[in-house]
């Protein structure tokens, strides 16, 4: 049994199993099924030898691992450089809340580059021609994704941080209800008492996610019997474009601004500045993702929070579901997000003017 290579001993040298097994009394093989095959231990010896590995701070081999069971205990995620003039704190946190999840089950991430300009099986081939991973997380599961065909068709097993928009649907996935968030912010700015509350958005089917919550705004507007005509527009998730394709809901007399990422919502608040006009007491900002920089925004910008920590660990609990029972029929989650409530979305229509 190879050695630890993590924790060093009494003497200098990494803590071996044969260490833990002297001191605990027991064979090298107990302290094996104490860490691999715990279910095949008395209660007493089993506490006896987990008290010893954690006094001793030993760490099992992962090479070793891999070789007995066959498995790397390695979960690849592709990772996308950030586009300059966009956010990419959400997936930060998105990444912070999976390692962890995945962490606290014996596993690492391993992160890879995917190119950018969409996604594309660069990458995942060459990992798996390696047998470095267990199985894959996907984000960005965009219309025309190739990767969850592909890996569907090699029995490998991944889950989505994202539905999957196109084609036969296929896999588990985690995704985020962003139609049910971009209509509570339609009815939070309803309670207010606007009626002129317009949608800044991505391109009509460039994003499942856009689409996704254009219809929530959508949704809500018609259920109040409000007019959608000539209150929605579209740009590319940056602030500049934001700031052009903004300019005609406003002076089409918008009240209220959901936009569908607080990217597009910085846009917003330049435009309105650009104005003489306040954010929050002009016109009315909601935002999408709660981004880091919503909260320190003056004022401060009302936005759509998604539960990132909760996607994590279900990704996670999915994809090891997946490798253990590969023929069990597929999971799909969508988790409700929250409207966090700030100055920039908390006056009616008439206090600013």
């Amino acid at each position: 049994m190879p050695r630890s290579s993590n924790t060093p001993s009494a003497k200098g040298g990494p803590v071996t199993l044969a260490m833990v097994a002297r001191r605990a009394g027991v064979s090298s093989q107990t302290v094996s099924n104490a860490i691999n095959s715990p279910g095949m231990l008395r209660p007493e010896t089993l506490e006896r030898v987990r008290r010893v590995i954690d006094e001793m701070g030993y760490r099992p081999s992962r090479a070793a691992q891999t070789l007995r069971s066959g498995s790397s205990k390695l979960i690849g995620y592709g990772i996308q450089p950030t586009p300059p003039g966009t956010a990419g704190a959400v997936m930060d946190r998105f990444l912070h809340a999976l390692s962890e999840a995945a962490d606290e089950a014996g596993y690492r991430i391993l992160l890879f580059a995917s190119p950018t300009g969409g996604p594309s099986l660069e990458g995942y081939e060459e990992l798996l021609a390696q047998h470095e991973v267990d199985g894959f997380v996907l984000s960005g599961t965009e219309r025309g994704d190739p990767r969850q065909a592909w890996l569907a068709q090699r029995d490998v097993p991944f889950v989505g941080f994202g539905r999957m928009w196109s084609g036969r649907p296929v896999g588990d996935w985690v995704d985020v209800d962003g139609a049910s968030g971009t209509d509570a912010a339609v009815e939070h700015l309803v309670a207010l008492g606007h009626r002129k509350i317009a949608f800044l958005g991505w391109g009509r089917g460039t994003s499942g996610a856009g689409d996704d919550r254009a219809e929530g705004w959508s949704r809500a507007m018609r259920r109040h019997g409000l007019p959608t005509r000539g209150r929605r527009a579209q740009s590319v998730n940056e602030i500049d474009a934001a700031r052009a394709a903004v300019k005609p809901l406003l002076d089409g007399g918008a009240t209220a601004v959901v936009a569908a990422s607080d990217m597009l919502a910085l846009g917003c608040y330049q435009t309105l500045r650009e104005r003489g006009a306040v954010p929050g007491r002009d016109v009315a900002v909601v935002g999408f993702d709660d981004s880091p920089t919503a909260e320190i925004l003056s004022p401060a910008l009302t936005s759509v929070a998604q539960p990132l920590e909760d996607v994590g660990r279900e990704c996670v609990r999915l994809l090891l579901a997946r490798i253990a029972t590969p023929e069990a029929p597929p999971e799909r989650l969508l988790l409700e997000p929250s409207l966090i409530v700030r100055d920039s979305a908390t006056a009616s229509p008439s206090a600013g003017t």
